[in-house]
């Protein structure tokens, strides 16, 4: 990457390389043309820390939007172009009840497929507000680690790039290692607070007809 020409491509564009750049991200979301992993170390690398995280930040939560939002208007027959059977019904339980904090917590974690579930959401019961607001608070770890790769390579900090990317494959190793425990809990998880709303629901209609 000649970072002057890059630079000097991105200048003959004027504020016209901020919206090709949020395009992007939103389009690796939505059709993956390119990782998202190669898009969010772009970022930091044409444009620095604080404007590469805005403007990825930005272009991924358009691009989850447009998942959830086209899942949740054509429902189960055009979700089932993009998502395989037994991916949809390895998450079922996430369409039962809305399990805010859950559906974060799996945002968080790295190589989880991410976009494939903002489809599976547009099944289920979270209001786009709410998926707004999990989407984009679960992905920004994982935006800014990307976009800090990338203003270390910028800087030619290769000894800082390297130390990230090596934690970075750490922490993913662990979560594809116990990724499956981990979802197993989340089911238990899922059963168990399901159980809970079951009896509080039983203890009203008890309390009602008393």
């Amino acid at each position: 990457m000649d970072r002057e020409r890059v630079r000097a491509f991105l200048d003959s564009l004027g504020p016209l390389s901020f919206i090709g750049f949020i395009v992007l991200q939103t389009l690796q979301v939505v059709a993956a043309p390119i990782p998202g992993e190669v898009t969010g170390v772009m970022g930091g690398f044409l444009y620095g820390p604080v404007l590469g995280i805005f403007l990825s930040t930005i272009g991924l939560t358009l691009g989850s939007w447009v998942n959830f939002s086209l899942s949740k208007t054509f429902g189960r027959p055009f979700v089932d172009r993009f998502v395989s059977k037994k991916t949809l019904d390895k998450y079922d339980y996430l369409l039962h009840h809305k399990g805010a904090f859950l559906v974060f917590v799996l945002f968080l974690i790295p190589g989880f497929p991410k976009d494939l579930l903002c489809y599976i959401l547009g099944l289920g019961h979270l209001t786009t507000r709410e998926f707004l607001i999990i989407s984009t608070v679960g992905r920004f770890g994982g935006t800014v680690l990307l976009t800090l790769g990338g203003t270390y390579l910028r800087h030619h900090q290769y000894y800082r790039f390297s130390f990230l990317l090596g934690l970075t494959v750490v922490v993913i190793f662990l979560s594809m290692v116990y990724r499956d425990k981990m979802e197993r809990l989340f089911r238990i998880w899922h059963v168990s607070s399901r159980k809970k709303e079951r009896d509080r629901k039983r203890e009203k209609e008890g309390n009602r007809q008393r």
